[in-house]
This record gives structure tokens, C-alpha cells and sequence, in this order.
């Protein structure tokens, strides 16, 4: 076993600390609500324009923000108080959570018309962008500020399975809410959510900056963020294998026509299809966190978001339920590797000094590759229309795992 690699009595070890369980459980609450919102809106767009494209200007509302300030954020957070910075971003989600309930209202249905009412929406997201910019790297360098450098890989793999508990906690729950007390009732839960996770993580210590302002320019710092990764051939080749590969495979962003027109499954089958994907993610994740993943990393992750490919191929051609939430699930479990692998790297690989700017550099490549990813997803479903679509992001995304083998061997022999 490489030295590096926890056993499995290290990988529970790390629960032992109480900020860390603070960290998780409040994280948990935080995704949970913020993938309940994700769900609800494909949902709720779809209804008021029964244009799948409308689906994806969902991804580009916050895509643009949160990639633009991404660079930004990590300046930010490398020179300001992280515990500070972290609440604050949570409440103004809080307050975008509010604005979309009072949306969801019949009343405001009655006074806006649905166009307004689907307008708003899209302003209010692309506010969740510029939060998501500050917030998602955050979380990050928390966790590389609680847990010793020695359990960060255990922690790593604790923290992204909570992540993926909560995603599909969110996306199956959202189904089940829509179909039983309708988009406001699933906007108040929500709501909730939120608040509880703002309350756990209230009581984090204090994380002061480690870089002080003025030492560099804002400029100069971005700079030496973006030359880091660059530079760490793991790292990016990571980063950029996700990046086209989810931008080309994010067939989840058209679940909510699968499950309405093609599938005819309604909000509870919607909920379970977008739950699909997490199930089999944090299937893997949890067998990861006990049997860690020894060797041959960069092969496996290759493998890995190939399979993804497949998967998204077979989802788009199938008629029948069973085997779209089949192919949705071994999507998962095949992601979850890929998520598990690439978490490490950047966790491993970064020294604490750069953690924000370079989990901001992270979480541009996951903005980009997630939300334009939905939009290129509804854009090419207007063009060639939903299934055939869906079946070209998947056979795009094998075609960059096959380039990827060929052009990047470092990755391919990678190991950690």
C-alpha cells in the first residue's frame, strides 16, 4: 500500500474531529437545499415554456457569472477571514432561495405572466452565479484548514461523498415534493435547509488569511494561480478531462423532458431519474472511503468518464424507465470515480498558501464544464432535437477520453 493511503481504521479517524463534522454536516444541509433548487428549476422552467432550450439558459445564467469572477474569488479568499466570507455567502443564497419563493407564488404568477415570472427566475440564478463564484471554492479551503495535512485524502473522500449524499438526497426529494405540495411548499423546505446548514456552520473557528493584502496585486496573484495549475500537468489534465467531458455528457440537464414527454414518468420519476446519477455516486464513494483506490489512478479515471460516455448514449436511446435510471446510475458510479480522483489531486497537490485561487481555478473548470455543459445541452436539443442530442454529448465524450489516452500520457501513468 503507498504511504500515503488510509487504511481503513485513518479513514474514519478524521470523523474524530468536531469542526469537521461541523464542516460536513452543515455542508450537507447547504447542498441538499441548493440541489433541491436545481432540480425544482429544470422543472419549473419547463413548465411555464415547454422549451427545453429555456432548460439551459438556466446553465448559462450562472455559468457566466460564476466563471467570470471565478479568478477573482480565489484572490479574495486567499486574503480575507474564510469563516466570515463563508456565512456571508450562504445567507445571500438564502435571500435568492426567499426571492424564488415569493416567485413561485400564485399571486406573483397572476401579476407577472408566466414570461416575467420565467425572467425573474433567470435573474435570480444568475445571482446564485456570482455567490456559487465565492462560496464553492470556499468550502475547499476549509476543509484543507480543519483537517491535518496526513487525513486530508480521508477527508477529501469524506467530503465529497457528504457532497454527493446531499445531491442525491436533494434531486430525489425535489420530485417527491413538486408532485406533493407543489413548487412553493418545496421552495419553504428548502428555505429551511439552508438555514439549518448556515447554523452548523456558524459555529466554524475563525480561518484567517494566510496571504495578506498587499503582499501582491490582485493581479499578479490570479496570475500565479493560473501558472500553478498550468504547471502541475496532473492537475490540469484532470481538470481539462472534466471539463469537456462533462461539457459534452450533461444529458441530466434534459431529464426533465426524458421524464415528462419520452419517458412519461411526471414529477416523482423526474426526481428519481435526476437522483440516478448521486445514488450511484455515492455508492462508489462510500466502497472508496473504506477501500481507498491504490494504483493506476490516471488509468482508472480515463476508464472511468469513458464509461460515462456510454452510459449517457444508453440513457438517450432507452424507451423504458428501469434502464434510464440503470444507465443514469452506472453514470454515477463511473463519475463518482472520476470525482474522487480529481478532488484528491487538487487537494494533494496544492500548497495551503494557493488553496483559493487554485480551488477557484477548480471551480471555474466545474462551472464551466456543469452549467455550460446545460446549455450546450439545450442548445444542441433545439438543432438536432433531445435524443440525438444526447446521444452525440456521449459519443463527444468518449472521443475526449480517446484523445485524452493518446495526447496526455502523463495522466494516463498518473499515480498517488
Amino acid at each position: 500500500m503507498p504511504e500515503n493511503t488510509p487504511s481503513k481504521k485513518e479513514a474514519f479517524k478524521v470523523l474524530g474531529i468536531p469542526e469537521f463534522r461541523h464542516l460536513l454536516t452543515g455542508r450537507f444541509l447547504f447542498i441538499m437545499g441548493l440541489r433541491m433548487l436545481g432540480t425544482l428549476t429544470g422543472w419549473w422552467i419547463y413548465e411555464l415554456t415547454n422549451d427545453p432550450f429555456a432548460i439551459g439558459l438556466i446553465g448559462l445564467a450562472e455559468v457566466i457569472p460564476a466563471v467570470s469572477l471565478a479568478l477573482y474569488a480565489g484572490y479574495i479568499i486567499d486574503i480575507s477571514e474564510k469563516r466570515k466570507l463563508l456565512l456571508r455567502g450562504i445567507l445571500f443564497y438564502l435571500s435568492c432561495a426567499i426571492a424564488l419563493l415569493l416567485l413561485s407564488t400564485h399571486y406573483s404568477l397572476a401579476q407577472l405572466g408566466k414570461n416575467w415570472v420565467a425572467f425573474s427566475i433567470y435573474i435570480v440564478i444568475f445571482f446564485t452565479g456570482i455567490i456559487r463564484a465565492f462560496t464553492g471554492p470556499l468550502f475547499g479551503t476549509m476543509l484543507a484548514a480543519i483537517v491535518p495535512r496526513e487525513q486530508l485524502q480521508s477527508a477529501t473522500t469524506w467530503n465529497q461523498g457528504i457532497w454527493l449524499s446531499a445531491s442525491v438526497t436533494g434531486h430525489a426529494a425535489a420530485g417527491f415534493l413538486i408532485a406533493g405540495i407543489g413548487n412553493t411548499g418545496a421552495l419553504l423546505i428548502i428555505v429551511s435547509f439552508i438555514a439549518t446548514g448556515f447554523v452548523f456552520l456558524y459555529q466554524l473557528k475563525a480561518k484567517p488569511a494566510l496571504n495578506k493584502k498587499g503582499e501582491k496585486t490582485g493581479l499578479e496573484s490570479v496570475k500565479e494561480g493560473l501558472q500553478f495549475v498550468f504547471k502541475t500537468k496532473e492537475v490540469l489534465g484532470a481538470l481539462s478531462l472534466d471539463l469537456f467531458a462533462v461539457f459534452f455528457g450533461g444529458a441530466v440537464a434534459m431529464v426533465p423532458v426524458f421524464a415528462r414527454d419520452i419517458l412519461a414518468v411526471g414529477p416523482i420519476g423526474f426526481g428519481w431519474l435526476n437522483a440516478a446519477t448521486d445514488i450511484g455516486a455515492i455508492c462508489i464513494i462510500v466502497l472508496a472511503t473504506i477501500y481507498p483506490l491504490k494504483t493506476n489512478q490516471g488509468k482508472i479515471l480515463l476508464w472511468a468518464v469513458g464509461g460515462f460516455g456510454a452510459c449517457i448514449i444508453i440513457f438517450a436511446l432507452s424507451k423504458l424507465f428501469w434502464l434510464s435510471f440503470f444507465a443514469l446510475l452506472m453514470s454515477g458510479i463511473l463519475d463518482g470515480i472520476s470525482v474522487i480522483i480529481r478532488g484528491t489531486i487538487v487537494q494533494m497537490k496544492t500548497p495551503d498558501h494557493m488553496r483559493g485561487r487554485v480551488m477557484s481555478v477548480n471551480s471555474m473548470f466545474i462551472n464551466s464544464s456543469n452549467e455550460l455543459g446545460q446549455f450546450e445541452s439545450g442548445l444542441a436539443a433545439k438543432i438536432m432535437g433531445v435524443i440525438p442530442s444526447v446521444v452525440f454529448g456521449g459519443s463527444m465524450t468518449i472521443l475526449v477520453v480517446l484523445a485524452t489516452w493518446f495526447k496526455a500520457p502523463a495522466l494516463r501513468k498518473m499515480k498517488y
